[in-house]
């Protein structure tokens, strides 16, 4: 699909540098001239116009940060890296909104007031191609680092290697590596019509496009096929690929296709979503430009918002 890269967290061409992840004495040559993201549970770093918050590895904010993940080269030679301070408790307590959209802002004692971490889907609109891959990165890495410190095999603690791209057990000498799950998102249509679905515990008026994770064994195609059966009770023929995405929320790589329904008659799986509909072309133009009654506008930088606006403009060659 003509323009799939432009989608959030697309490619900006980063230098991911990875013959360097094995040398540790390059690496810490660079640490001394190169910057540093800070993650807080999951909150990238950002300054207060918008920016990603970057600090030198020496600020003391990482005192007692988890090992640096290293990101990636500029073209100017600066080196990028990530840190895991979620260690940290704040006075304050977590910090965090009990809520969808998180619109929270925790500021950090050993920080400017300018800085302060924020959820990375309400700031990614804001971020540059550039740093929308560098936080996305960050963001997924630490996030496997926290929630895979034990080795699968044998149970035992694993230690970090490769500058964060490797996990190795001392016990068993097994490797592990990050891991990214397959997810497809799927625009399914029928003539005019763009089928919507919408979960339970999403904000009223939410809706999006269907999606699910790929199973193993199965083609990117027949997990278009499977979920939309499944959650909809709408059969589907053909199905081509569009784009993808990267989805650090955790860990997910958002597949997205276009499949033709057979049938628009919709059944809808109660243990999956809480509604489903078809919407034409004309109502579509209506939610995003905030007059449908019933569904809101999609979320800016999601792939389902990309896709459908995508349908709507009549280019998904």
């Amino acid at each position: 699909m003509r323009g799939g890269e432009e989608v959030t967290f697309g490619t900006s061409g980063l230098d991911r540098a990875a013959a360097l992840r094995g040398q540790p004495e390059v690496l810490a040559g660079l640490q001394a001239h190169g910057r540093v993201l800070p993650v807080w549970r999951g909150k990238p770093l950002f300054r207060a116009e918008g920016a990603l918050g970057w600090v030198p590895a020496d600020h003391k904010v990482l005192a007692d940060a988890a090992p640096l993940v290293f990101l990636g080269l500029e073209e100017d030679g600066q080196a990028s890296f990530a840190a895991d301070l979620s260690n940290w408790e704040p006075e304050s307590g977590s910090g965090a909104e009990q809520s969808f959209f998180d619109q929270s802002r925790q500021p950090h004692p050993a920080l400017d007031a300018s800085l302060a971490f924020e959820d990375l889907r309400n700031a990614m609109m804001r971020l540059s191609p550039r740093d929308a891959e560098l936080a996305a990165t960050a963001r997924a890495l630490v996030h496997w680092h926290r929630s895979h410190g034990f080795c699968a095999a044998c149970g035992a603690a694993s230690a970090v290697e490769q500058a964060g791209w490797q996990r190795k057990c001392p016990a068993c000498g097994a490797h592990h590596f990050p891991r990214t799950d397959p997810v497809v998102i799927m625009l399914i249509t029928k003539g005019n019509r763009v089928l919507l679905g919408r979960n339970a515990v999403w904000p009223e008026g939410m809706y999006s496009l269907l999606a699910g994770f790929v199973e193993p064994g199965e083609t990117v195609e027949a997990a278009v096929r499977r979920e939309v059966l499944e959650e909809a009770g709408v059969p589907v023929g053909p199905v081509r690929y569009l784009a993808s995405q990267p989805w650090p929320f955790p860990a997910s790589l958002m597949l997205g296709c276009h499949g033709e329904a057979l049938d628009e008659a919709i059944t809808v799986d109660p243990s999956e979503l809480e509604d489903a509909l078809w919407l034409d072309r004309q109502a579509v133009l209506q939610v995003f430009s905030g007059r449908h009654p019933v569904v809101r506008p999609p979320r800016k930088g999601a792939i389902a918002e990309f896709l459908l606006r995508n349908w709507l403009a009549d280019r998904l060659d």
